[in-house]
Formats: C-alpha cells, sequence, structure tokens
C-alpha cells in the first residue's frame, strides 16, 4: 500500500492544508510533518496517526500486496516530469491491473486515498476515469476525489503515449474516459 510520506503528504494536500496548518492541527511540530512527508523515515504509527488524522483522515489496514492508486500515481507523476510517457503509461496499466486484481471493497481501498496531482490535466483525468471504471465494475462507489473539476477535461483529447498513435473513436472507450474527458482505447486496459 502507499508509503507513509506519500500518504500523509496526500491527505494533507487532499485538504489544501500548509505543513504549517497540519503541525498546529495535529499538535506537533512543523518539522514533523516535514520529515514525515520526506520518506527518508517513517514515522512512528502514534505520529502518523496524529498527521492523519489532523488532515481528517483515518489509518487503515486493508490485507493486500499490490500498491494503490496514490502511490503509483507518485510513479506516473515522476515519469511525466522525467518526459518519459511510455514509463508513465506502464505506470497506468500497473494501477489497472492492481485494481483488476483485487475484488470488492479492497479495490476500493486501492483508491481511496487522493493522489497527487500529475502535472498534467489529461494524466490527472486519465487516473480518475480508470479508478470509476474499475470501481463500476465491482459496484463500488467511487471516491469523491475522482469528480473534482482537476479530473475532468472541458474538451475529449487522447492519452498521448506515442504521437504516432490513433486516437480512438468513441465507441472504442469506456464510459467513465468519455466522461472525464480522455480518449483510450478499452484494449488498452485489458492486460491482465
Amino acid at each position: 500500500m502507499t508509503d507513509i510520506a506519500t500518504l500523509v503528504r496526500s491527505a494533507r494536500r487532499s485538504r489544501r492544508l500548509t505543513q504549517r496548518e497540519l503541525a498546529r492541527r495535529a499538535g506537533l511540530p512543523q518539522s514533523r510533518v516535514a520529515v514525515a512527508e520526506n520518506a527518508h523515515e517513517d514515522p512512528r504509527f502514534d505520529t502518523a496517526s496524529r498527521l492523519l488524522a489532523g488532515a481528517g483522515h483515518r489509518l487503515y489496514a486493508a490485507a493486500t500486496t499490490r500498491d494503490d492508486v496514490a502511490t503509483i500515481a507518485a510513479e506516473i507523476r515522476y515519469a511525466l516530469g522525467r518526459d518519459d510517457r511510455a514509463l508513465a503509461f506502464r505506470f497506468f496499466i500497473q494501477m489497472n491491473d492492481h485494481l483488476v486484481a483485487e475484488r470488492g471493497l479492497l479495490r476500493g481501498i486501492l483508491a481511496v486515498t487522493e493522489p497527487e496531482l500529475t502535472g498534467s490535466k489529461t494524466w490527472d483525468a486519465a487516473i480518475a476515469a480508470l479508478v470509476e471504471y474499475r470501481l463500476n465494475q465491482e459496484g463500488v462507489p467511487s471516491p469523491s476525489w475522482t469528480s473534482a473539476s482537476t479530473r475532468h477535461l472541458e474538451r475529449a483529447r487522447p492519452l498521448i503515449v506515442d504521437p504516432a498513435d490513433p486516437v480512438p473513436p468513441p465507441a472504442d472507450v469506456p464510459a467513465e474516459f468519455l466522461d472525464h474527458g480522455v480518449l483510450l482505447w478499452r484494449d488498452s486496459l485489458e492486460s491482465v
């Protein structure tokens, strides 16, 4: 699942808090928030729990060996920062595969933590669309972050990995992707 640094940072940012504000709410020094978010050392359980509570979240454990959406989205953000769309897409397919591998509420648990934005509106919309697509298959409600305006495109555009790839027609795009404005071949998601 999510490493503690990603979890604390995502929880804080989902509430639009600064590190100083989270520290005040959690009753901890701001330096403890910075240490918890930089991933050089994992904070103690009680510190992580206090920081999450300060952001209005709770810490739960789930029996899975799969990485969650927030963790893989951080890898996508890293790949996009290196201008490596092929690597970003491999991580996106890994996210898909991890969601498909779990059933029921455990699939939903993998998507509950809001991932940080990747720096690309198209990729952010695609991540939200993928979560809705896979959770809808299980009849599991989507987390509220998937409906944020930052996760929808005003005009439909393809998720470009290779500029030579053809753009799929809407009939070949899952409805959840169309709703988010992302054109992605349905077949691209059938790697499992």
